[in-house]
């Protein structure tokens, strides 16, 4: 289950699981909660059936959104009748929780962000803290990630990375600092415009672009208008394909306050795009061994920023060198990789049934019985599927 359909990272996760599944023979519906008009961002092949429940943010107040949304998505799962539900993000797993109390499937989980820091009301962790341990299991995608849960639900969880790779595309770097995130506190998008200010006016041959859309847009404009940046400091919107933001990048910025795993991280490696990160919790320090691959500086200190960006910019055989070693290092996330770890958890879970809450029978093994039909649901406000 997602909660849509968009430009997201948890987006493009769902993807690539989903793909590589059809591939193997299985049935895969991706059920989301946003409008079946809604433009779909990344690419679902023949064979993924997508089921969108018309219940975006707003179609109703607070409360009752989640009461319809549990309504909805439980006489979806009672249609498609899968054998495995994965739920991705924090309040989309509370509702496929609940969704999925006393039905006879697997349920996965899988917590894409840092739900301590997520700007979220009391109610939707103490929900998530007291449904969690019902999954059959969680997916958390780094190793500090596993100090957020309790002893019970830690019991039921695994470390699974994100696919990470480079679109196929033709790259032809320039002279282009590049942010990508949605522009929201979260990402940082304020520091990286400070600290680029610090730099700028001894580079003036290099810009500043921040790719993506969200609800600080107007205030981001305004600082780089305060700065006297805007002939060099741009906000394109979302890039028209996947991964477009990587094709003229010269070095790539994660200012994010919090992260769960930073999926354009893994993409800016994977291209050979040089990054100055940093250091949030969580990811960050797991994906970049500083100054080998990357860049790593204390979180929310603008000046060790800009220094990490002036010293990429300064130098083509850094830059050059450090960009090398991150594609090769990026290897580790292969979709092909992590898309097996994925099919190896849902075909050991599916050697037990039961329904969601009950004490689970004795597992026989993980290839007891084939993977018959997967729900999924996906971020934007989505599910997944499969059937075989």
């Amino acid at each position: 289950m997602l909660a849509g359909l968009g430009a997201g990272g948890a987006e493009r996760v769902v993807s690539l699981i989903a793909a590589a599944l059809v591939r193997g023979g299985d049935e895969v519906t991706v059920v989301s909660f946003d409008r079946p008009a809604d433009p779909v961002f990344h690419a679902f092949p023949a064979g993924v059936t997508l089921v969108r429940l018309g219940l975006p943010p707003g179609a109703a107040p607070g409360p009752l959104l989640v009461a319809r949304r549990v309504a909805a998505l439980r006489g979806a799962l009672s249609e498609l009748r899968p054998d495995a539900v994965v739920s991705f993000l924090t309040k989309i797993n509370v509702v496929t929780l609940l969704a999925s109390l006393g039905r006879r499937h697997r349920l996965i989980v899988s917590e894409r962000n840092n739900p301590r820091a997520q700007p979220a009301s009391r109610g939707w962790g103490m929900l998530l803290r007291a449904l969690l341990p019902r999954a059959d299991a969680i997916v958390m995608q780094t190793r500090a990630s596993l100090t957020l849960l309790d002893p019970r639900a830690r019991r039921r969880a695994r470390v699974i990375a994100n696919p990470m790779s480079a679109p196929p595309r033709e790259r032809r770097p320039g002279k282009t600092i590049v942010g990508v995130g949605r522009l929201d506190r979260q990402k940082g998008f304020d520091l990286l415009i400070d600290a680029f200010a610090r730099v700028a006016p001894a580079r003036p041959d290099w810009d500043l672009m921040i790719w993506g859309e969200g609800p600080e847009r107007p205030a981001l404009e305004a600082r780089i208008a305060a700065l006297s940046l805007a002939d060099r400091a741009t906000l394109p919107g979302n890039s028209a394909v996947p991964g477009g933001w990587l094709d003229r990048a010269g070095v790539f910025v994660l200012s994010s306050r919090y992260e769960g795993m930073p999926n354009v991280l893994g993409e800016a490696m994977a291209a050979g795009v040089p990054a100055a990160v940093f250091a949030c919790a969580f990811g960050p320090d797991e994906m970049i061994a500083h100054g080998e691959t990357g860049l790593l500086v204390p979180a929310g200190d603008v000046v060790a920023l800009a220094d990490a960006i002036e010293a990429l910019v300064a130098d083509a055989a850094t830059r050059e060198r450090i960009g090398a070693a991150a594609r090769a290092a990026s290897a580790r996330y292969a979709p092909a990789a992590i898309t097996a770890e994925w099919r190896a958890l849902l075909d050991s879970l599916l050697g037990a049934r039961g329904s969601v809450g009950e004490p689970k029978p004795e597992r026989r093994g993980p290839a007891a019985e084939p993977l018959d039909r997967l729900v999924g649901v996906a971020p934007g406000e989505a599910a997944v599927a499969q059937h075989g």
